[in-house]
């Protein structure tokens, strides 16, 4: 059953945005991105407290896990509430929070690079890398820039 006329099913606002995506190849590939970046590092965040997907601490290199003044997993467990900070971030605001995961993810490639067997997995994470850099230069369109100065360099204007 049809709901009555006299009320919405969905907001003009959500209807015009979801149009957008469909139309603006760009704008499309930026809230994929978004989405992506945001959902991705959290749940991957996550798993490094739970250890389902793989065993975490075995990405360490060694000369890692030599100097920590704790244990591997320990560093997994920062590694996890850093990538969901990051992951939260993008989904604020991608225009910078991208910028720093392209950053987490050039420190994860050195370590994968300095740790015989994993340069596959090197090779994931900069294609990733990339990624997190399109969507940087995406959100510098599509996420306005915040300004302290009314009318500013930078100010909203949509």
């Amino acid at each position: 059953m049809a709901a009555p006329a006299h009320v919405p099913t969905h907001t003009p606002a959500l209807a015009s945005g979801r149009r957008r995506v469909l139309d603006e190849p760009a704008y499309g590939a930026y809230w994929l991105l978004r989405a992506g970046y945001a959902v991705l590092p959290i749940w991957m965040g996550i798993d490094k407290f739970v250890n389902a997907l793989t065993d975490w601490p075995s990405y360490l290199a060694p000369w890692i896990v030599d100097v920590l003044p704790f244990s591997a997993q320990t560093a997994m467990y920062v590694v996890g509430a850093i990538e969901i900070v990051a992951g939260v971030a993008v989904a604020i605001k991608p225009r910078y929070a991208a910028y720093v995961v392209a950053l987490w993810l050039t420190g994860i490639i050195v370590n994968l690079l300095t740790y015989s067997g994993f340069y596959d997995v090197a090779l994931r994470d900069f294609g990733l890398l990339l990624g997190a850099l399109a969507l940087a230069r995406l959100a510098a369109t599509y996420d306005p820039a915040r300004s302290t100065r009314p009318g500013g360099r930078g100010a909203r204007t949509r």
